[in-house]
């Protein structure tokens, strides 16, 4: 008995298994930029279709935005290279950024010269940057028709309303402008 519901276990696992996607990755490392700025660039395409987020780091007035744009192509490139190698069918319109990672680097110390013959020590920091694209799965989950909730029948509406007791409004209360001039008229 224990061990049919392991071999039932193990099919269901290599059948969920077997929906596996495939990343392409590349890789620049030693880039002369902080990690931080880098990643402002990385946080734009992260998502994004390949087609779209090469356009977008085309048009980014970033220093490092061409290098990603390289980068980029890159990944796409050795996607190709490696479904072709692989015999694989590979759909590039469907790819999208999976990962963008800016990592850091070593850091190189420097020295500033400061005033009174002193020097102050500061880091010029380097990143590796890693991009990975995957191939998006089938246009399965997509909604082409929204369908607006049907509205309840009034037969049911009606005898929700008449099981409420209604509360009556209250007189609304007169304005201190009418009762002064109901005072004034008085006195006249």
């Amino acid at each position: 008995m224990v061990s049919s519901l392991r071999a039932v276990s193990e099919e269901i696992e290599e059948e969920t298994m077997a929906v596996e996607t495939r990343e392409y990755r590349a890789e620049a490392k030693f880039q002369r930029v902080s990690p931080q700025k880098a990643r402002l660039v990385l946080d734009l395409i992260k998502g994004r279709g390949v087609e779209e987020a090469l356009t977008t780091a085309a048009f980014t007035k970033k220093r490092i935005a061409p290098v990603i744009h390289k980068l980029l192509t890159s990944a796409v490139d050795n996607a190709k290279y490696i479904a072709g190698e692989q015999g694989l069918d590979l759909d590039v319109d469907n790819l999208y950024v999976k990962l963008a990672l800016a990592n850091d680097g070593p850091r190189m110390k420097r020295i500033r010269p400061a005033p009174m013959g002193r020097a102050f020590r500061y880091q010029r920091r380097l990143t590796h940057i890693v991009l990975s694209v995957a191939e998006r799965a089938a246009n399965t989950g997509l909604v082409t028709k929204v369908e607006e909730p049907q509205p309840a029948p009034k037969l049911a509406k009606a005898k929700v309303e008449e099981s409420k007791p209604v509360a009556k409004k209250a007189p609304a209360k007169k304005s201190a402008a009418v009762a002064a001039k109901k005072k004034a008229s008085k006195k006249a």
